[in-house]
């Protein structure tokens, strides 16, 4: 059994916002700059961060992670989540992940703890799993079920869905946030123009794929580290700590809205990089 991980709270930092490059099905950032800072480093080299965005986002909301693990070193993708399914989802992550020779730290936000829980399992490559305000299921459990275990998520009276044909001919159901409550709901420590821009460029997610029950967990067996924000409307603090505690994560509180990645990308960098240096 792993061991039980430390507890930390921290507030403050700031936010920076930079662009990535998209190739293909995915966001690939400073692969030239990476691979020159790896050569120039010690011999053994830094694991790529593989960056997972959870629902009602893209994977620019992770530029300030971005901007700052670059700085340090670090070769990043940032992958585009299909958000259909925990299992469809994980099998298009799997093929970023196959793609991406050598060790690998894995980080999910929000739903894409769902996913990174499943496409790390047996996957020796990944050395270590990071939750950023997110979910991290047993088997048998969903994002919904997790999200009602404890009272205080605002997220169903925000939601604006949408009725929508599947590529089957099947009718499903998009989610996405009401534009006029995302910044409160999701983003409520974001600068107001910068959430207005999150809120109009947000990706939805098919209701199904909060209800589809994960089948695996990675994080049983591969070292993981937790981000829980305590002020979060969609996801409970209390369920994040639950999950985080169940998981042995080593965990780190902070004072911060669903959104933590943009608006506290300092300590998202900082808890990501602890997660490399300890796994290599």
């Amino acid at each position: 059994m792993k061991r039980a991980g430390k507890r930390r709270i921290l507030t403050g930092a700031g936010a920076a916002v930079v662009a990535g490059v998209a190739i293909g099905s995915f966001t690939l950032v400073g692969t030239a700059n990476a691979d020159a800072d790896q050569q120039a480093g010690p011999s053994r080299p830094k694991p790529t961060i593989v960056l997972e965005h959870g629902a009602f986002a893209d994977a620019s909301s992770w530029n300030g992670v971005i901007a700052r693990l670059r700085a340090d070193g670090y070769p990043v993708v940032a992958a585009a989540n299909p958000l259909r399914g925990p299992h469809t989802d994980a099998t298009a992550l799997r093929s970023v992940l196959d793609h991406v020779k050598g060790p690998k730290i894995l980080v999910g936000h929000s739903y894409g703890g769902s996913v990174i829980s499943e496409a790390a399992a047996n996957d020796p490559e990944v050395k270590g799993l990071v939750y950023v305000a997110a979910f991290l299921p047993a088997p048998g459990e969903s994002a919904l079920e997790l999200t009602n275990k404890y009272p205080g998520s605002t997220l169903p009276d925000a939601l604006d869905p949408v009725q929508v044909t599947n590529p089957d001919g099947t009718k499903g159901t998009d989610l996405y946030i009401q534009q006029d409550k995302f910044r409160h709901q999701f983003a409520a420590d974001v600068p107001r123009g910068e959430a207005a821009l999150a809120a109009a460029t947000q990706r939805p997610i098919a209701q199904a794929a909060l209800a589809e029950q994960a089948t695996v967990a990675a994080w049983k067996t591969i070292p993981s580290w937790d981000i829980v924000t305590t002020k979060d409307l969609n996801i409970p603090a209390a369920a994040q700590r639950f999950m985080a505690q169940r998981a042995h994560a080593h965990t780190t509180e902070v004072a911060a809205s669903h959104s933590v990645a943009v608006s506290r990308p300092g300590v998202v960098t900082h808890v990501i990089e602890e997660a490399a240096r300890a796994t290599r």
